[in-house]
């Protein structure tokens, strides 16, 4: 795209939704979240850099938003071997093998914390801060107003979300990692849905995966219960998509 509003720009205005939520979890982490950040961010880069060198594919600032989510969301107490490999398979295959951010299927931040979620399944999953969960109306407020993320599918997300709150008693903390995940990995303008019915369809179900998740699957921690609910989410968006092309079809034929 030509203009202003090209794929590198919705990366920086992204990043600068991000910033209040990272800033929050840095204060929370401390110097082990800012070492762990640095890990995922030489990864990516590198990563990045390889494929520049054999595709002449220029870097995105998206690399960045990639590093942010798995530091944030991937497993606590994983190696640097597993940590590798789990970035490497995230940002390749989800990412770089598609030709760059904006090419994409899935996005690469889901399919690297999944990998190592469930590659690694005695691994701890993170317990994000409370202070997270209130850092999202932030980066909601900043990435709504610039139009980068969908107000559609927040607002489908929410709706159920809020439903659980008041309805099932759904816990703090699982409240707090859906909200974190909703604007890291579900609100991402590439790997969602692109119609307007299917956004909605698409925050609903990603909703309702998380309620589903909650009630159903014993033992699971919060973090590890909103990636698989994004991941699934994520999968079915082009589904979605068709699924609300075709009612748009009909609709016309009727009219017709």
């Amino acid at each position: 795209m030509r203009g202003l509003w090209e794929r590198e720009t919705i990366a920086l205005i992204l990043l600068a939704a991000m910033l209040p939520l990272a800033v929050t979890w840095l204060l929370a982490t401390g110097g082990s979240g800012l070492l762990r950040l640095t890990l995922v961010l030489v990864v990516v880069a590198l990563w990045h850099g390889v494929f520049m060198l054999l595709r002449a594919q220029p870097p995105s600032f998206a690399g960045v938003l990639t590093a942010l989510a798995i530091a944030i969301l991937a497993p606590v107490d994983l190696g640097p071997v597993a940590m590798l490999l789990g970035i490497s398979f995230g940002v390749v295959a989800g990412e770089l093998a598609f030709g760059g951010w904006g090419r994409n299927v899935v996005s690469p931040a889901t399919l690297a914390v999944a990998f190592l979620g469930f590659g690694y399944s005695s691994a701890t999953w993170p317990v994000l801060p409370i202070q997270l969960g209130w850092s999202v109306a932030a980066v909601l407020a900043i990435g709504l107003l610039t139009g980068v993320m969908s107000w559609r599918i927040v607002a489908g997300a929410a709706l159920v979300l809020a439903a659980g709150w008041f309805g099932f008693s759904l816990a703090t903390p699982m409240l707090t990692a859906a909200a974190v995940v909703l604007v890291l990995l579900v609100c991402d303008p590439v790997a969602s849905a692109t119609t307007t019915a299917g956004r909605w369809l698409y925050g609903l179900l990603y909703g309702l995966l998380v309620m589903l998740f909650v009630s159903a699957w014993a033992g699971a921690a919060p973090v590890q219960i909103a990636v698989s609910a994004a991941l699934l989410a994520s999968l079915a968006a082009p589904l979605l998509d068709e699924i609300a092309i075709g009612l748009w079809l009909s609709r016309r034929k009727r009219l017709a």
